[in-house]
């Protein structure tokens, strides 16, 4: 999938839980969410995150390749296990593993697959794929960009 539909996927999972929980700071939550939809393409140079970082992206691609570690739920849980010492704002720590976990479920929803159980070598895709950057991907981030707009009425009643 691309930058544009991981980070729509971060959005549209965070407004949703915004509008019908009351836990998370949503300005701080939904952002976050955005952010952690692109952080697993850490290991791919010519990702939104990885042009941004091209020196961690460059190590982390080498030591790891593309879908493996930062694809995976060990990463996930490193991730959650490095921000719950770091940042205090639980909205920020849950948005981005929010996204995080969007962008999992995207990339299994390709061809490629993701190495879920990294460091099992097992590649984890669900039996109906669509192409990065295809016809469904297109329809993908037109849902995503619905349902987003369905939660974002619901919280803040714009319709």
């Amino acid at each position: 999938m691309t930058g544009k539909t991981h980070i729509m996927a971060g959005i549209t999972a965070t407004t949703a839980i915004v509008a019908i929980t009351d836990t998370y700071q949503p300005e701080w939550f939904i952002a976050a969410g955005a952010a952690g939809g692109l952080l697993p393409d850490i290991c791919h140079s010519g990702s939104k995150i990885g042009r941004r970082f091209p020196a961690i992206s460059r190590v982390v691609n080498t030591i790891f390749g593309h879908r493996t570690f930062t694809h995976s739920l060990l990463f996930l849980a490193l991730v959650a296990l490095i921000l719950s010492k770091l940042v205090s704002n639980t909205s920020i720590t849950a948005g981005l593993l929010v996204g995080m976990a969007t962008h999992l479920i995207l990339d299994a929803s390709t061809k490629q697959g993701i190495k879920l159980l990294y460091p099992a070598k097992i590649t984890v895709r669900f039996p109906v794929t669509a192409r990065t950057g295809g016809k469904a991907e297109n329809i993908i981030l037109l849902l995503l960009t619905v349902v987003t707009l369905y939660y974002a009425n619901r919280m803040i009643g714009i319709f």
